[in-house]
């Protein structure tokens, strides 16, 4: 038998992804899958676009296959998705860095799309053991080691709905064709003035500065900080302070 694995769901995410499973309401063999993911039971687990591949050792000489699938995002869905995702500018970073942000969940919901299958009935498993009994305790097993593999790497959650990181990433640029056929604002940041571009012909019109965004603000687009209400608005009081410039001081006073 294979040696005991650490249990499953170290990791927040992890565990609301245990919790959605355990809120089917499948009782015992949900349980029993457990115990068969804690023993080491699970071989190998494949992650795919909308599949999990997994090989579990039950009482008879050759490994069970398992095959779990669940209908991917349409690519319309994926275009809302990643559209939260460039309003959340903390969201790719944390994930870089092994960390799930805390409203993930809730942005894939603003774009209409579960992260998580909501149902059991979103989900279609086979196993090729004897047992009649979908989800099988090697289903569930396969579905508790899926967890404890997003301990380590969050990306994989993605993965199994339809984006791996690098594809995200890059969707995440402007296009490049889009980059290359701009006039030359157009290649320009979005941050960038309009209008410090001058054309042949053309003179150079400097427009005034535009007032800055508020503190709240840019804290607002680094996404939910986790300390208490009363100490988030400090935090915003003392950005602010941080972020303003000192006053010029008064030379025709001092003459």
């Amino acid at each position: 038998m294979s040696p005991r694995q650490p249990p499953p769901a170290r990791r927040w995410w992890s565990q609301r992804f245990i919790d959605v499973l355990e809120g089917y309401g499948l009782g015992g063999r949900m349980e029993r899958g457990r115990r068969y993911a804690r023993s080491g039971q699970v071989l190998s687990l494949e992650v795919g676009p909308g599949r999990l591949y997994a090989r579990v050792q039950g009482s008879r000489r050759t490994p069970y296959k398992v095959t779990l699938e669940t209908q991917l995002p349409e690519a319309a869905e994926w275009r809302a998705i990643e559209a939260v995702f460039r309003q959340r500018l903390g969201w790719a970073a944390k994930l870089l860095a092994g960390e799930v942000p805390e409203d993930l969940e809730a942005g894939f919901r603003q774009a209409g799309v579960d992260l998580f299958p909501a149902r059991w009935s979103d989900l279609e498993a086979e196993c090729s053991c004897p047992d009649w009994e979908v989800p099988c305790k090697h289903i569930a097993a396969s579905l508790y080691v899926f967890a404890q593999r997003l301990d380590d790497d969050p990306w994989q959650l993605l993965a199994w709905r339809g984006r791996q990181r690098d594809d995200l990433m890059r969707r995440l640029r402007p296009p490049a064709k889009a980059a290359a056929t701009a006039g030359p604002e157009e290649e320009l940041p979005p941050w960038w003035p309009r209008g410090l571009v001058a054309r042949p012909g053309q003179r150079l019109v400097i427009p005034d500065a535009l007032p800055p965004d508020p503190p709240a603000r840019v804290l607002e687009r680094l996404g939910p900080i986790p300390v208490p209400e009363a100490m988030a608005q400090r935090l915003v009081a003392l950005y602010g302070a941080i972020t303003t410039p000192p006053a010029e001081p008064d030379t025709e006073a001092e003459g």
